[in-house]
């Protein structure tokens, strides 16, 4: 299994773009920027958006890559995610009146795209990989996903203040190779981060005592003004298993 880090960052700015993995070189996981990473000839070979939920961090290259890949493919690109995302991407992005509504052109028959409705823990296949929804505590309904293919699985938090599914299914995964997960906000801003559901190094830390296996921690979903400060804050940790998610690398599992 092939991880690029298209995008790292939970926010934008110069060096910074926003949450976007790419699988396989045809899955991406989330959207926050592919149109942005990949040329042209790299997006049209991604088949399949994984969106983890609905916020513009996660979503907002989406109009841009549709345009982008539109006409290069006889298949439509398939968007999968909850029914709330589904809901609000059609009703705030896709809805004519911010951007065309590509699940309905050139038709409704055939359509540029399709959505793809998830179940929590319901897991699904795509190209070979298996990715397993986790419900986790966010202000919107969000998903983390256990991504497996052949004996090697990765764990992803997605945007979570402290939750309790998803340590759960760490702590029952036996080929877990890596746990990567937000750490958004430093220390100075524990108040936003509470009431926006996110984790700071104080949360992480009280996060990762529920995780009962010595496994490597990458951490993602930084905020750009506040990169600096996590990362002294999380080093003062001094725990080796833990790293910093690196935009614009391929992880090889």
């Amino acid at each position: 299994m092939k991880i690029e880090v298209l995008g790292g960052y939970g926010g934008e700015s110069l060096g910074c773009r926003m949450t976007c993995l790419l699988i396989n070189d045809t899955i991406a996981l989330d959207a926050g920027s592919l149109s942005q990473a990949l040329p042209i000839e790299r997006q049209v070979r991604v088949k399949s958006i994984l969106l983890s939920h609905s916020h513009m961090d996660h979503t907002s290259s989406i109009p841009f890559f549709v345009e982008n890949v539109f006409g290069k493919s006889k298949d439509s690109l398939d968007i999968y995610t909850s029914p709330a995302t589904v809901y609000a991407i059609r009703k705030y992005l896709l809805n004519n009146a911010t951007w065309p509504d590509f699940t309905r052109l050139p038709n409704h028959l055939l359509p540029a795209v399709r959505f793809h409705e998830l179940q929590d823990e319901v897991p699904f296949e795509i190209d070979g990989v298996r990715f397993t929804p986790i419900p986790v505590d966010h202000l919107v309904p969000t998903h983390g996903f256990l991504i497996e293919q052949g004996d090697k699985a990765v764990l992803w938090s997605s945007d979570t203040g402290p939750t309790r599914r998803l340590w759960e299914i760490a702590n029952q995964t036996e080929n877990l190779e890596v746990v990567c997960v937000e750490t958004s906000f430093d220390n100075s801003l524990q108040d936003i981060a509470d009431v926006s559901y996110h984790l700071t190094p104080a949360t992480l830390a009280k996060e990762l005592e529920k995780l009962e296996k010595r496994v490597p921690i990458l951490l993602h979903h930084l905020k750009p003004p506040c990169v600096d400060k996590i990362k002294e804050e999380v080093e003062a940790f001094g725990n080796p298993d833990i790293d910093f998610l690196e935009q614009g690398k391929v992880y090889t599992f």
